[in-house]
């Protein structure tokens, strides 16, 4: 043990990307106090009280800020805490582009990773009159920002990532769905298409569909051939993911003052133009009480008291961050989003002896995630009593929106007497390096990996080593018992209904979206796969990766 980190890898990704200072900083429990006394210079009194509050929820890795705050938070570095922005809206112009392309840069030079919707830009072949040239297409353009990502990573900043999107209506979508097909290609981004429930309906009647865009003569192609075309190329590779987008418009909390079309880079966080991620976990393996045991249970009281603190500490962030561009400040203060959402679930089903998928698990994960929401607006209702809400909302059209609407009636009146300081409250993301600081606990809202994996990580010099990490869960069953924890399933394992399952029981207690890769077993077929997309819609789901088996294994540099 070195000051509560418990394997070799915990030890390296703290020294590497979160201790601040040296010796100034000899153990993480430096580093959550430089976060949690950072923090509480947004509080207006009694500072050193919240800094302790703060500190409280961050001992025992029981709530995990995101890497950015853990990162930044109360050091001199000009770094955003903010994990991830949706940029402006892409002028179709080359100074428009370039624009955009140098807030993208200055954006991710200062740690933020960058969303973008690439459909305003004129498709391949159409001409551009006031300059007598024919144009590229968006696709052509995104090789420019990949290359920017790579130079900005190559000066030292921190690995860079990007999530692009088009719509499934644009001319060059063929283009876009296949853009990564050849290795190599656009490593720095994420893809997304764009799908209208207008398209799946296309789709299931076997319909024409136009791809259009203004200025250019419509084109009809099969609905069915083109989701087809998508399927397929995202079984080979696990890209292009699908985004539901007429359903995450309609389901915004924010549905009457603003339109979205892209997300952050792993799809947690639908956004507007300008739009940031304001993220936090509750590390729900650190709360289960006699783990392991007949007598496992989740430690209710400890809950309660933490969501409102994590509301509090993320609620702050918003006001000590340092923000690339004023736009994104701007929207930021004007909405106040911030995201609570969990990891270590899967650890924890395995400490309540329950396997992920079945519906014990299910009604548990919903049950908790239910919870977790209630107890955020209700914290978030408070806070707007005490230091004011957030400055877009209007009362009626917000308790309007469907996640609104449901709601229990008592906090659906508190809105409407007091309002509410955040405008969205809960986002389940990846926590991939974090949960790793945490002893391996399981990331997210994802199933184990693996009992014992070999894990690929570059060290500060770029030099690549492997090391051996075991699940946390499965690391405190082998402290007493031989084997493997009766409850553990491992993610290729799972059949995609049970990650379908998981993610809709989570789902309707998220306002924004959850991060979940669904990882199919190797005998799974073509026809398994494209069910898995069919499914997640009928589910209502948000958006939907599928990682097909053959597409091989991802590790991640740290």
């Amino acid at each position: 043990m070195s000051g509560g980190l418990a394997t070799p890898i915990a030890r390296l990704i703290w020294a590497q990307r979160y201790r601040s200072g040296g010796s100034a900083e000899p153990d993480i429990t430096a580093t959550w106090r430089r976060v949690a006394r950072a923090l509480a210079q947004a509080e207006p009194a009694d500072r050193d009280a919240w800094a302790g509050h703060f500190l409280e929820i961050l001992e025992d890795f029981r709530f995990l800020p995101g890497g950015r705050i853990l990162a930044g938070a109360g050091t001199l570095h000009r770094v955003t805490l903010l994990n991830c922005f949706v940029m402006g809206t892409i002028e179709d112009s080359i100074p428009g582009i370039f624009r955009a392309l140098e807030e993208g840069a200055v954006t991710m030079q200062q740690g933020g990773g960058v969303g973008y919707d690439f459909s305003p830009l004129r498709p391949r072949g159409m001409p551009a009159r006031t300059a007598g040239s024919i144009a590229s297409g968006p696709v052509s353009f995104m090789h420019v920002w990949d290359a920017m990502c790579a130079t900005i990573q190559s000066t030292g900043a921190r690995r860079g990532a990007m999530m692009a999107t088009l719509r499934c209506d644009h001319p060059d979508i063929e283009l876009f769905i296949t853009a990564k097909q050849q290795p190599g290609v656009l490593t720095h981004f994420n893809l997304s298409v764009q799908i209208t429930d207008d398209f799946m309906q296309a789709v299931a009647a076997d319909a024409p569909w136009a791809l259009h865009f203004p200025g250019a003569p419509p084109r009809n192609i099969s609905a069915r051939a083109l989701w087809g075309k998508l399927l397929h190329t995202s079984f080979s590779s696990g890209e292009p993911g699908v985004l539901f987008i007429d359903r995450i418009n309609s389901l915004n909390n924010l549905h009457y003052c603003e339109r979205i079309s892209a997300t952050n880079p792993c799809g947690e966080v639908p956004l507007p133009p300008y739009g940031g991620c304001d993220l936090g976990s509750v590390n729900l393996a650190a709360l289960i009480l006699d783990p392991l045991t007949p007598h496992a249970r989740l430690d209710h009281d400890a809950l309660a008291r933490l969501v409102p603190i994590a509301v509090r500490m993320l609620d702050n962030v918003l006001d000590i961050t340092k923000y690339p561009l004023p736009q994104q400040q701007t929207e930021a203060l004007a909405k106040r989003r911030i995201g609570i959402g969990i990891t270590g679930l899967a650890d924890a089903l395995i400490m309540l002896g329950l396997r992920y998928g079945d519906e014990p698990s299910l009604a548990f994960a919903a049950d908790t995630m239910r919870e977790i929401c209630h107890l955020a607006y209700r914290a978030s209702v408070a806070l707007a009593r005490e230091k004011g809400l957030f400055p877009a909302l209007r009362r009626e059209a917000y308790l309007d929106a469907p996640f609104i609407r449901a709601l229990p009636e008592d906090i659906r009146d508190a809105i409407a007497r007091h309002g509410i300081r955040n405008s969205h409250l809960l986002s389940i993301a990846p926590t991939g390096t974090i949960s790793l600081l945490a002893d391996n606990v399981s990331s997210g809202a994802e199933p184990v990996f693996a009992a014992d994996a070999e894990r690929a990580v570059l060290d500060v010099m770029g030099t690549r080593q492997t090391i051996m990490v075991t699940d946390h869960a499965v690391r405190l069953w082998r402290e007493t018992h031989a084997g493997l924890p009766p409850a553990l399933v491992t993610a290729q394992e799972l059949p995609a209904s049970a990650h379908l399952a998981m993610q809709a029981a989570l789902q309707a207690h998220v306002d924004h979206s959850i991060s979940k890769t669904i990882n199919m077993a190797p005998s799974a077929s073509f026809a398994d796969f494209a069910d898995t997309f069919t499914r997640a819609y009928a589910l209502g789901l948000k958006g939907c990766t599928v990682f097909p088996a053959q597409a091989g294994a991802v590790l991640t540099p740290l």
